[in-house]
């Protein structure tokens, strides 16, 4: 009888200490797979806000684009060569004079 106690005891022991060592290893894995989730997330909010800079940047460079190709278009046609040169560099025709105005001031 005293000897059915022992193994009951023996056996108690074993399982309970089987049973510990089996929730430190889920604990463990737990931890472990809370960790990477973490880390996902970490990552995954950097690639979004990576996105919103990298979408706005692409705005800007196709309307730069969009004027750089009306731009192009337009050099295309000779009296607008003509024009743009004219008065974008103040080159005058044969016999034409340019006058240089004074701008107005916020005073007057």
């Amino acid at each position: 009888m005293n000897n059915m106690k022992q193994d009951n005891k023996r056996n108690y022991r074993f399982k309970n200490a089987f049973l510990n060592l089996i929730a430190l290893v889920v604990f463990a894995v737990s931890v472990l797979l809370i960790y990477q989730v973490a880390q996902e997330v970490i990552e995954t909010v950097k690639l979004q806000e990576n996105l919103k800079s990298v979408n706005q940047q692409l705005k800007v460079l196709e309307e730069e684009n969009a004027f750089l190709t009306t731009q192009s278009e337009k050099l295309q046609d000779p009296e607008y060569v003509k024009n743009y040169a004219r008065f974008g560099y103040m080159l005058s025709k044969e016999g034409e004079q340019i006058f240089f105005l004074p701008e107005k001031s916020d005073d007057e």
